[in-house]
């Protein structure tokens, strides 16, 4: 902290400087975390939107009404796509699935730890939810097209479940649960349903449109109690903005807390924030307005043709292969050559100013790599850096594990270990936490993690976490 204020000048060309080792927000190169329309206009309106309600704290609606004028414009256009309902404006995805967890939760006590059934394939925001809440995770398996099995959903409804969970679509590969008969094994145990569509939500009803066949998964599906849709994804508004919508509004009032035992002011909170700003709220609607629903087909229908060409582009590289049948613009693609190793091609191709997202084997699931397209997705000059990274990494080979490290790390005592240590030990495998040397190579960091069972995962990236931040 300085001791006297510096010149904003100097302040704003820090911050460009220190962002100049950041992923680029913009031009389709980074195949996950952000989403571009390509629309300059749409993106100095957002930008000047959230300044304009940067001040105004979303903490008291009756001090400052633009922002139920503002949510309740958002909020209805949103229902309006998605099977009616009422809703509630959030942060992002995870904060919309810790209210529909906590309305469930809320709305039908049992007896003992409450239970949340969950696709294998269905999001970590789930498990976070359930361990802020006191909750139990309960996996059920998908089939080999990695949609959820109604089957065994109806058979891991117990007395204690108070939410079952469906996926339009799951985010590691774009595949769509089976929403109607989910919902309809909820409905039939007297068991809430929510869909996370958070990443679909706001894709998914404009290819409708264009007509593609987009089957049922919104809240006009009997047995849907509640759905989350992220704005800030396929909206392409401001990060945070995302809707939880609810078909019952009783069910919605369970996601409100109220406290009147202090003697301040009286709090009333429709989200798990308190003060916040309502620069992403203003942003999310000068968003939606600016693109429009026009727009929003555009947009959709140019993401699904890149996603299309991208799944045939891969039949065209040898040694991979896309897992599953997206319908929407997410798409897996695993390796289908033994010693072709897709957290190396992750590597190379980063060495080639593109971002391919790794993603770990899971539940029989194998190691892949994620692509989320956009609408403003280049996809000609991806494919070519997939093959020639694809290339590259048949050259280089998997990474060069040792093979006592991965056992040496399982039966790790962490807490022996402080911050510093563990950075000690994160530079032996080749990763730097002070972001020197270009890139991160972390194609052998990723080859042990996805050695290790899940749980030891966990507590590593905890670790990494404490250790990135001391």
């Amino acid at each position: 902290m300085p001791e006297t204020g510096r010149p904003a000048g100097e302040l704003l060309a820090e911050l460009a400087r220190l962002r100049e080792a950041d992923l680029p927000v913009r031009g389709g190169q980074v195949t996950a975390y952000v989403y571009d329309t390509g629309r300059e206009a749409v993106h100095d309106l957002a930008a000047t939107a959230y300044l304009e309600m940067l001040e105004v704290n979303c903490l008291d609606p009756t001090a400052f009404p633009s922002i139920v004028a503002l949510e309740r414009q958002v909020v209805a256009a949103v229902a309006g796509r998605l099977g009616g309902g009422s809703g509630v404006f959030t942060s992002g995805g995870t904060e919309s699935i810790m209210l529909a967890v906590k309305s469930a939760r809320d709305a039908r006590p049992v007896s003992g730890k409450p239970q949340i059934v969950l696709p294998a394939t269905g999001h970590p925001a789930f498990h976070k939810a359930a361990h802020y809440l006191g909750m139990e995770v309960v996996h059920v398996p998908v089939d080999a097209s990695f949609r959820a099995d109604p089957a065994a959903t109806a058979a891991a409804i117990t007395p204690r479940t108070v939410l079952v969970v469906a996926s339009a679509p799951s985010y590691p590969h774009g595949v769509m649960d089976p929403v109607p008969e989910i919902a309809s094994v909820a409905a039939s145990a007297g068991v809430p349903c929510h869909v996370d569509a958070c990443v679909g939500g706001w894709v998914l009803p404009w290819l409708r449109d264009t007509g593609r066949d987009v089957p049922p998964f919104d809240l006009s599906v009997p047995g849907v109690t509640s759905l989350s849709c992220d704005l800030h994804k396929y909206g392409y508004a401001p990060k945070g903005a995302s809707v939880v919508l609810y078909a019952d509004e009783s069910l919605r009032r369970h996601a409100y807390f109220a406290a009147a035992e202090w003697p301040g002011y009286t709090v009333i909170n429709a989200t798990v924030q308190s003060s916040k700003s309502a620069g992403p709220l203003g942003a999310a609607w000068a968003t939606l307005n600016a693109v429009g629903a026009q727009g929003y087909r555009e947009l959709a229908g140019n993401a699904m043709r890149s996603a299309e060409r991208l799944i045939a582009g891969v039949a065209e590289i040898p040694g991979l292969r896309v897992l599953g049948e997206p319908v929407a613009p997410l798409v897996a693609v695993a390796s289908a050559e033994p010693g072709l190793d897709v957290f190396v091609i992750a590597d190379e191709a980063r060495s080639r100013g593109w971002f391919f997202q790794p993603q770990l084997s899971y539940a029989g699931i194998p190691p892949n790599l994620h692509f989320t397209l956009t609408g403003v997705s280049d996809i000609e000059p991806l494919l070519s850096a997939l093959a020639d990274s694809t290339k590259a990494a048949r050259a280089a080979g998997p990474p060069d594990v040792p093979a006592d490290l991965v056992e040496a790390l399982a039966g790790l005592d962490l807490d022996g270990l402080d911050d510093a240590g563990f950075a000690g030990l994160l530079a032996s495998v080749g990763v730097d936490l002070d972001g020197g040397g270009g890139p991160p190579e972390m194609a052998v960091v990723n080859a042990i993690l996805d050695a290790l069972p899940p749980a030891t995962r966990e507590a590593l990236l905890v670790r990494f976490l404490s250790a990135l931040y001391a």
